[in-house]
């Protein structure tokens, strides 16, 4: 059983995914990554410890790409939380900016 339950976790490889939605409070585009599984082919027809070989390749492929893949996606976030910030405080100053000219060209009766 328990070589069964590693078999089926063993399979999968971890990848980064951006998406990307639209902010109009802010008026700028937010990007977001998720970490996203995927699985891999199945293994078949191995043979006794050529299987255990296989399994355990797997898993560490499958560790590696968990903690490379989640380091990406935390630190992407963390740059896109930024960049988004710094777009908004940008697109409010701009906004502040507009309606101060507009009321400083608008004569007064």
């Amino acid at each position: 059983m328990l070589l069964m339950g590693a078999a089926l976790l063993t399979g999968c490889i971890y990848l980064p995914q951006t998406t990307t939605r639209y902010d109009p409070e802010c008026g700028v585009q937010q990007r977001h990554m998720t970490l996203e599984v995927t699985q891999v082919g199945l293994f078949g027809r191995c043979v006794n410890d050529g299987c255990v070989e296989l399994l355990v390749l797997a898993g560490v492929v499958s560790a590696t790409t968990a903690v490379v893949s989640g380091s990406v996606v935390v630190v992407g976030n963390g740059v896109y939380w930024l960049e988004e910030k710094g777009r908004c405080l940008n697109e409010k100053r701009k906004a502040r900016q507009a309606v101060r000219e507009q009321a400083r060209d608008t004569p007064v009766p």
